[in-house]
């Protein structure tokens, strides 16, 4: 049994603790991935705005490349944001997990709710924000927006050397999601999480699992999809053209 509170109460502050650190190699050379522009703006700047339109969130901590947190404050300095909020930049370190850790050492203790949000995920709808948040104050210790999956899965069993990869399973595709962020937690739960698990893991969610704690999902949206390689450019490009043409600007 946890001995991590069942709740938070009611009147906890939210934080979004965005890790951006990474180079995103798979989108080419140039600039960090979350510093790439998209439409003429930083796909950092996107994020931020995006979680912080939800008027629940009432900070964003950025947490930097480990030399870059100057760089990356001055980039927040330059562009509007919404005054309802604060901002703060921490540096990172040398993996995400450790960027989040160090996000979350930043937060006032009057933040009870931490959402994780990829920095490579601009245009996440703050519909989705704040369902994440709503699933936590009703009781859930960790939540994940997700998606059903389109396309056949195959689990295969992977060789050392490119070619065929004999097939294992075809997993049950009506049990399976696509996750997507921002993740929300009870903050005690995660950094209970942080300071438990030790090996380098590719969400947080992953994290509480590991602990025995329940993680549970909410609808996730198309347009919160993470853009790693150039293909996703165009594909945010278009989303945003879209939203501008809707939008009547």
């Amino acid at each position: 049994m946890s001995d991590v509170p069942l709740a938070v109460p009611a009147q906890s502050l939210v934080a979004a603790v965005i890790p951006a650190a990474g180079r995103g190699v798979r989108l080419g050379p140039g600039a960090p991935k979350a510093l790439r522009a998209l439409n003429g703006t930083p796909m950092l700047i996107h994020a931020v705005r995006a979680l912080a339109a939800s008027r629940s969130v009432s900070l964003v901590v950025v947490v930097s490349p480990p030399d870059g947190a100057a760089e990356v404050k001055s980039l927040l300095d330059a562009y509007e944001l919404p005054e309802r909020t604060d901002f703060l930049v921490v540096p990172g370190g040398e993996s995400r997990q450790e960027s989040v850790r160090l996000g979350l050492d930043a937060l006032p203790p009057d933040h009870g709710i931490v959402l994780v949000h990829d920095a490579a995920r601009p245009l996440v709808p703050v519909d989705t924000v704040d369902a994440v948040i709503e699933a936590v104050r009703d009781g859930a210790r960790a939540v994940v927006p997700a998606l059903p999956l389109a396309d056949t899965v195959k689990e295969v069993e992977p060789q050392p050397e490119a070619g065929p990869e004999p097939v294992v399973a075809t997993p049950d595709r009506s049990r399976l999601r696509a996750v997507q962020t921002p993740q929300g937690f009870d903050r005690a739960t995660l950094v209970h999480a942080h300071e438990s698990v030790t090996q380098d893991v590719t969400d947080d969610a992953s994290m509480v699992e590991q602990l025995g704690e329940p993680v549970v999902c909410v609808p996730g949206h198309e347009e919160a999809f993470k853009v790693t390689r150039p293909l996703d450019l165009v594909l945010a490009e278009a989303v945003l053209a879209r939203r501008r043409l809707n939008d009547g600007f």
